[in-house]
């Protein structure tokens, strides 16, 4: 089977490496036709990596393909995937959903009213030592969960001129936070679903022109569950990523994220974890990574099922809406100071 691709915007580069593994594997089918991005210059450059043909519109793309990839800036989401729903085209979109919950609910209706497949890009979902941690929550090896924590960092400080580029523009893409807090924010949402409140504190700490490059948000479930996301896009490097404490056992990731996944001597294995009565933790045997950019080149191999239709979405268009409901939470409860309910109808206000 040969699924014809079509890719609208190139501003979330993470198309540029899942996309070249496609490339590279013929074999799974994946064709790219055609590319559009507003920018010329990185239509020009991208199309031409990804050797495919740039094109002088959206509809141009849409023409030519039986899917799209839509890793245009935030702020275009919403459009693009009604263009392309309207077409009948399946479509994967990164992250984060939208800018707001309104634009949102709009990509939830375009999805519903053409009947059109749809994923978001969450390589988070696609990770194996990721996918081993849901597994041992879902089978109830380490008991009933008290408390989760993941620790997730970048590095945008030392990125030259990160401070210029549009993922600072408000009305591209919001801030820092609203994009990469998305990541664990949307981890948590499918390892345990959605919570009830959140309290959250931002901080802006390295650059007063990358806002909100501090962050940590504390949820709370139904059940009493706790589990913190904390989230730092001016750190240098680090270990630990994941933690998960259970009635009869822990979870503990290490190497999780772009900052702790370098090239340096490691202290230990990247999962492992301890259930009651065992005499010593159990290492997982799915290695870390080198580099971060394997976790993203990898989700190729579940991008390219959906494609092929051999699986339904990694991330619904429902569970996409839903971690874009618990990140926008986080800012009502910064703006008020206050404890809010992930359904609070102030969440379209933000």
């Amino acid at each position: 089977m040969t699924v014809k691709l079509g890719v609208l915007g190139f501003a979330h580069g993470h198309i540029m490496s899942y996309g070249n593994e496609w490339l590279n594997h013929p074999e799974l089918g994946i064709q790219f036709t055609k590319g559009w991005d507003w920018n010329s210059a990185t239509k020009k450059n991208c199309c031409e990596k990804l050797k495919m043909e740039a094109a002088e519109s959206v509809e141009e793309v849409l023409q030519s393909c039986d899917a799209v990839v839509i890793s245009s800036e935030t702020a275009f989401h919403t459009k693009l995937v009604e263009l392309a729903a309207n077409a009948k085209k399946d479509i994967i979109c990164y992250k984060p959903m939208a800018l707001s919950l309104l634009e949102a609910d709009k990509i939830v209706e375009a999805v519903e009213r053409n009947g059109v497949r749809f994923t978001m890009a969450y390589q988070m979902r696609s990770d194996p030592q990721n996918i081993k941690i849901k597994e041992l929550v879902d089978t109830g090896a380490i008991g009933d969960i008290y408390q989760y924590r993941r620790r997730h960092s970048l590095s945008t400080h030392l990125w030259g001129n990160f401070e210029d580029t549009w993922h600072n523009d408000k009305a591209m893409n919001r801030d820092i936070f609203a994009d990469d807090s998305s990541h664990p924010i949307d981890m948590l949402n499918w390892i345990f679903g959605v919570p009830e409140t959140v309290s959250c504190e931002l901080t802006t700490m390295s650059n007063p022109k990358v806002k909100n490059d501090g962050g940590a948000a504390l949820f709370k479930y139904k059940n009493g569950m706790l589990a913190t996301i904390s989230c730092n896009f001016a750190s240098c490097t680090t270990e630990p990523t994941t933690e998960v404490y259970g009635s009869n056992g822990t979870i503990l990731q290490y190497y999780g994220d772009g900052v702790s996944c370098h090239n340096l001597t490691r202290s230990g294995p990247g999962l492992k974890w301890h259930i009651n009565g065992d005499k010593d933790w159990t290492v997982s045997d799915i290695d870390s990574p080198s580099g971060h950019g394997w976790r993203i080149a990898n989700q190729y191999i579940g991008l390219g099922e959906f494609l092929r239709g051999e699986r339904g979405p990694l991330c619904s268009v429902y569970e996409g809406r839903d971690s874009l409901r618990m990140v926008l939470a986080c800012y009502l409860s910064n703006n008020e100071g206050r404890r809010v309910r992930i359904d609070d109808p102030a969440i379209y206000n933000i």
